[in-house]
């Protein structure tokens, strides 16, 4: 994987989890942070602040680590992978993370679209 992959799927899989944390855990405690991106041992000078829940959180780093760890030079999504490196457990949560905010991110496209629309008619 190439490092300019690696950060976009970093920034996405936060975007997902962000969006999961912020409408489900909406009255939880949140926890600001940032993760110093980095890739095959090399700093890439990039960091990544996060505002999340406990639970969220700990999803976020561990689906840090394991999007490091991958070994595919041309990386598959999770989905598909023929060897998932996720343990069960949290693959089924980062599922249904991902289902949630892909709803979501499709719903406000729409929405935009339609208001754009609008807003050049009238």
């Amino acid at each position: 994987m190439t490092e300019e992959k690696f950060i976009h799927d970093s920034h996405t899989v936060l975007k997902f989890i962000k969006c999961y944390c912020d409408n489900e855990h909406f009255q939880s405690e949140k926890r600001t942070d940032s993760i110093k991106l980095n890739y095959n041992d090399k700093d890439l000078n990039l960091e990544m602040p996060y505002h999340l829940c406990a639970r969220c959180e700990e999803t976020l780093l561990y689906s840090y680590v394991k999007l490091q760890e991958c070994p595919h030079d041309e990386k598959p999504s999770c989905r598909k992978c023929p060897k998932p490196c996720y343990d069960k457990p949290q693959w089924k949560h980062l599922a249904k993370i991902m289902r949630f905010s892909g709803i979501r991110f499709g719903i406000l496209k729409i929405k935009k679209k339609i208001f754009d629309r609008f807003k050049k008619s009238a």
